[in-house]
């Protein structure tokens, strides 16, 4: 099947391009593709800030934007303009260099997922062999550009959500990475074309396209999901920007457009996240009919993003934020421990000399069982929480607290 690249490549050879130069033409290509790629991007972070605002505001029985536009649509822009208005305020004894680099590399690694999401069948920048890994190693730089931003802004709020970053971000990248595996171990390769096209579902020579992981692997999307909420900084797990403790968190020292690329990156990586759930559990670009008329292709895996884009935002009006103790202890007592017996149980069962029929179901089998589990350590865990104080821990002493006085008479 040809790609993108390959049909562009083709189109300026057939244009009157020499052969000698089809090194040219092809970097020509990929340049191409890329620029409509990073620009797309840009145009749909607008979009996304404004369903957000809808969805939620919804949610919280407000109306959202509605005066700029028809709907409000072009609040966002409004908000753009401003921002670019805005005078860019520096610290005095901040480290200039870490500085500017952090809102740059809060951006790029989020760009940068574009290159390997399969929108439809051959649409992909470049199909990598290890493409979920390279999706994976992203991960690391937008982390390290958040402790960038906390610690080179010489503010100590600003830092102390730095550290945040590492504690939160480390801990819910573990069960995430870990839940990506299975589908890949489903499919045995890291190709994501590759991931999208074992989804597929045969009724004679029709393709279905609803072979979808989710329903053999529930365990292990719910577990997936659950990380991506925390990897995108979304409620309940926000604490990176905690208001009352951290004064907006790392980025407290910001201002301008600079502020604004942190929530570019926040807001395009919560899309993207659910992008991946799509392309790793939820079939990507396979459903009815996708393979007899290719632009169905695209509009199944536009269409499914955006669902998971709209239950990321209907969490984020729904819960309320976590204490950072009980979102670190369900990430290493709960996540951690479920994710890393899903998967050997997995392994196991794939290994065993079974027919591939019972092989699935006993997949299926354990990921319920890893599902009624975490269903049954939170309801356990709210159980306690109903009837306790509201102290994260009991103090040793109980000197000053208020009690009732004895009437005596008059």
């Amino acid at each position: 099947m040809m790609t993108w690249s390959d049909i562009l490549t083709d189109v300026q050879m057939r244009l009157g391009a020499p052969p000698e130069l089809e090194p040219l033409a092809r970097a020509i290509a990929y340049f191409i593709g890329a620029f409509m790629l990073v620009n797309g991007a840009l145009v749909l972070a607008l979009i996304l800030i404004w369903v957000t605002r809808k969805v939620v505001s919804r949610i919280q029985d407000r109306i959202g934007p509605n005066r700029i536009g028809p709907y409000g649509l072009f609040q966002t822009v409004a908000d753009v303009l401003k921002l670019l208005s805005k005078e860019d305020i520096r610290p005095d004894n901040a480290d200039q260099i870490a500085y500017v680099l952090a809102p740059i590399l809060s951006v790029f690694p989020v760009l940068m997922t574009l290159a390997v999401i399969t929108f439809a069948p051959g649409f992909v920048g470049v199909d990598l062999n290890i493409g979920v890994l390279y999706l994976v190693a992203l991960g690391s730089i937008g982390i390290m550009a958040a402790l960038m931003a906390g610690w080179s802004s010489n503010n100590k709020y600003a830092l102390l959500a730095g550290f945040r970053v590492v504690a939160q971000l480390l801990a819910y990248e573990i069960p995430m990475v870990l839940a990506m595996l299975a589908p890949v171990m489903l499919a045995g390769t890291m190709r994501t074309q590759e991931i999208a096209r074992a989804q597929a579902l045969y009724l004679g020579p029709i393709n279905l396209g609803l072979g979808w992981f989710v329903f053999l692997l529930p365990g292990a999307f719910i577990i997936y999901f659950i990380s991506a909420l925390a990897e995108a900084e979304q409620t309940p797990f926000d604490l990176l920007e905690a208001e009352s403790e951290l004064i907006a968190g790392f980025h407290i020292e910001y201002s301008g457009m600079k502020f604004a690329m942190f929530f570019l990156a926040q807001f395009l990586n919560a899309f993207f996240l659910g992008a991946i759930a799509v392309m790793l559990f939820l079939g990507s670009w396979q459903g009815p009919f996708a393979d007899q008329i290719p632009l169905l292709g695209p509009f199944y895996f536009l269409v499914k993003t955006f669902l998971v884009y709209g239950a990321i935002q209907w969490v984020r009006g729904t819960f309320p934020r976590l204490r950072i103790d009980q979102m670190m202890s369900f990430a290493w007592k709960v996540l951690v421990p479920l994710v890393l017996s899903l998967i050997l149980a997995q392994m196991i069962i794939m290994k065993l000399p079974i027919p591939t029929w019972i092989g699935y179901l006993l997949i299926l089998v354990a990921n319920i069982g890893v599902v009624a589990l975490m269903l049954r350590l939170m309801t356990r865990y709210l159980k306690q929480e109903s009837v306790g104080t509201k102290r994260s821990f009991t103090p040793k002493s109980l000197i000053g607290t208020m009690a009732p006085v004895n009437q005596v008479g008059d």
